[in-house]
């Protein structure tokens, strides 16, 4: 089925950096086939559907490198409190967390990212075979990754039983188009040696990325400066598992010589600001990683962490920290942080053959920013309106592998409100709620 996409302000976020104020874009099925000026759009050519942009800003689907869409349930609770996470977010999910909350919670997240623009991610949690599906169903792009942690979980029944999950869960999404399957142990300090080593070699037999928290806990320096007279990027080195497949979240504590190890093996980086600050752990230092010619993307941790899923919260929170750490106004022009946003995420997930920009021959993965809300005009650069005027709600069209998933802001083969009613169901069938006020009061 041949589209064209026409009166496009398009931002292809190529090597070049190109855009056409006034384009048009032509796909065909899953991929792009050309894009240009509208004046060199052939006035006989045929298409099956046309569409007018009216001026909307097109550009390429935005790529959330690091969340965890199954914890929706936990969105708003205990935001404030200093030890949340053992608090509220362990026992909860010990308690609460099963199959179906995990898959409904998956679902909700991934209409939020949609809704947004976000049209591919990479997930760490739980049940991840159910969330693969659920990536499947809504016909979303993403990498799915069991995590691995030295304490029983909610889906396996012995501490660092997630591996012998993903080995499992692994083969059985082999060759898929939009879907893969990784492990993802849940941090340095939280795993063993061995069971390091064997997720990255899971990683390596099936060419995939894995992901780790990585440099995030002030406890966790303290640890391996104390155990081992190394930073955990150091340790990780010693091991042996830094490669260009490790997708390394946070990174929030790094020397100068973690940042040039991180280079040597090219590992990629997830920089979660939002998730970052709000729990005042700090500020990565992103400018010497891109310095360096390392891989960044952004990614908005969980919705239990960083409450919101969208890319636009955080391209504004980045511009406005990281502008602020390092005292310099000029920092980061906002074409750089769209580029974090799209094929800068691309890159950190080894998909930037595939997506992160709009260049003849890629997926249509594709996002229409509609620029008639009162807080879209005038536009002098549409990269500055992109980071520091627009929301999520500005988001009109997303395409997917040439599939339209959302149009006019809604979606378009799912009800919001019936996904809501269905998560809703899960969380009252467990009683979370109930448990979580019960925890709050405690």
């Amino acid at each position: 089925m041949k589209i064209v996409i026409k009166n496009a302000w398009i931002l292809t976020m190529n090597e070049r950096m190109e855009q056409f104020p006034k384009g048009y874009m032509i796909t065909d099925g899953e991929k792009i086939l050309e894009t240009g000026a509208m004046d060199s759009l052939p006035d006989d050519i045929t298409f099956d559907e046309c569409i007018d942009a009216k001026g909307a800003i097109l550009l390429p689907g935005m790529v959330n490198t690091h969340t965890h869409i199954g914890m929706i349930p936990f969105r708003s609770l205990g935001d404030d409190y200093p030890d949340r996470l053992r608090r509220f977010l362990f026992p909860l999910e010990n308690e609460c967390m099963n199959e179906r909350l995990a898959y409904t919670s998956a679902k909700y997240a991934i209409a939020e990212m949609q809704l947004a623009g976000v049209t591919t991610f990479f997930d760490m949690y739980y049940f991840e075979q159910q969330l693969a599906e659920a990536a499947e169903e809504m016909q979303s792009r993403g990498i799915l990754a069991e995590t691995v942690i030295d304490s029983v979980t909610v889906d396996v029944p012995k501490p660092m039983g997630g591996l012998q999950y993903a080995q499992t869960f692994m083969p059985k999404w082999q060759g898929k188009r939009r879907i893969q399957a990784s492990v993802a142990p849940h941090a340095p300090y939280s795993n063993t040696i061995e069971v390091l080593q064997q997720a990255d070699a899971l990683s390596q037999t099936y060419d995939v990325p894995w992901m780790m928290h990585v440099s995030e806990m002030d406890f966790e320096m303290k640890k391996f400066r104390d155990e081992y007279n190394q930073t955990p990027i150091e340790f990780l080195e010693e091991i042996g598992v830094l490669s260009p497949r490790l997708v390394a979240a946070h990174c929030i504590h790094l020397s100068d010589h973690d940042i040039e190890l991180l280079k040597k093996y090219d590992v990629k980086v997830a920089h979660c600001i939002g998730a970052n600050t709000k729990s005042a752990k700090g500020v990565a230092r992103v400018r010497d990683l891109l310095s360096a010619g390392i891989a960044v993307g952004l990614g908005t941790d969980g919705p239990s962490s960083g409450n919101t899923l969208d890319l636009f919260s955080q391209m504004r929170l980045f511009a406005n920290f990281h502008k602020t750490y390092l005292q310099d106004r000029s920092a980061f022009p906002a074409e750089e942080i769209v580029k974090l946003a799209t094929c800068g995420g691309a890159a950190v997930l080894g998909l930037e053959k595939q997506i992160g920009s709009i260049e003849a021959g890629k997926q249509a993965d594709f996002i229409l920013v509609e620029t008639d809300s009162v807080n879209m005009y005038p536009i002098f650069d549409p990269y500055s309106a992109l980071v520091y005027s627009a929301n999520a709600s500005n988001v009109r069209d997303v395409f997917i592998a040439g599939k339209q998933v959302v149009a006019g802001k809604k979606l378009v083969d799912f009800d919001e409100v019936q996904l809501r009613s269905e998560l809703a169901e899960a969380m009252e069938q467990c009683q979370f709620k109930t448990k979580a006020l019960n925890a709050m009061k405690e």
